[in-house]
């Protein structure tokens, strides 16, 4: 017997403004059609459609300006995670523009966590960045990274406003090609929700980790938090010849 599986009001009014973007090719903050327009158009109650509206705009898919409406939001940045591209790399590739602000800067003694991290003796000189990474006017992450100082003295004297870390590191020589990292989520303080524009207790996508050079010596420790409407993370699936025989 067939089985039937129904669609839910929301569910279906959700596909409909999907649809209604791209078949009028709605470019990002392109404002839709009021809610008594669209209701009419399809045939839906205001409470769905609202609902509907309100999972997109949770999607980072669509936005809402008060007093004004509803508009399509500008796509995300997408970061693959099988790569080692820096941040400045992966978000001028995509065409967005990517400026950057120094929120503290210094050379410091490693205390036991980086150094296990980094793989050096306690104490050891590291150089330490923190940035507010903002994309098209919008603040969108809060990275902050720890490299050994010794790899690439004066490291301090750069501007990171302009400049990137990777490409001064490159430039003295030193190349990360690999690594590894971690995804996770959290929730964003008092301090990360105002450098943000957020509000504190909003989930944020967590990462950390460590590149490593040709050899496999780390380079550099990193962390960072950023906000889930302006990022994803994507990654290519694939199976060995050997699970697909063993499938």
């Amino acid at each position: 017997m067939e089985q039937r599986h129904n669609i839910s009001p929301r569910d279906e009014a959700l596909e409909h403004i999907k649809w209604y973007i791209e078949q009028n090719h709605l470019a990002p903050r392109t404002r839709l059609p009021g809610e008594r327009e669209l209701c009419a158009l399809w045939g839906v109650n205001r409470a769905t459609l609202r609902s509907a509206i309100q999972r997109l705009v949770n999607e980072g898919r669509l936005y809402s300006v008060k007093g004004s409406g509803t508009y399509v939001a500008p796509p995300k940045l997408e970061r693959s995670l099988q790569d080692a591209k820096s941040t400045s790399e992966s978000v001028r590739s995509a065409g967005f523009v990517l400026q950057s602000k120094v929120l503290d800067i210094q050379v410091l003694e490693c205390s036991r966590s980086i150094s296990q991290k980094l793989q050096i003796p306690l104490g050891r000189k590291v150089f330490y960045l923190s940035r507010l990474r903002i994309i098209d006017g919008t603040p969108y992450m809060l990275e902050n990274c720890w490299v050994n100082w010794e790899l690439c003295p004066g490291l301090e004297e750069h501007d990171y406003t302009t400049e990137s870390l990777y490409h001064v590191l490159n430039s003295h020589g030193v190349y990360p090609v690999r690594g590894e990292e971690q995804v996770g989520i959290t929730y964003a303080t008092e301090e990360e929700a105002a450098q943000l524009r957020m509000t504190a207790g909003d989930y944020l996508f967590y990462r950390s980790g460590v590149t490593r050079d040709e050899g496999g010596n780390p380079v550099d420790y990193f962390k960072s938090v950023a906000r889930p409407d302006k990022v994803r993370f994507s990654t290519v699936l694939y199976k060995r010849a050997k699970d697909r025989r063993d499938a």
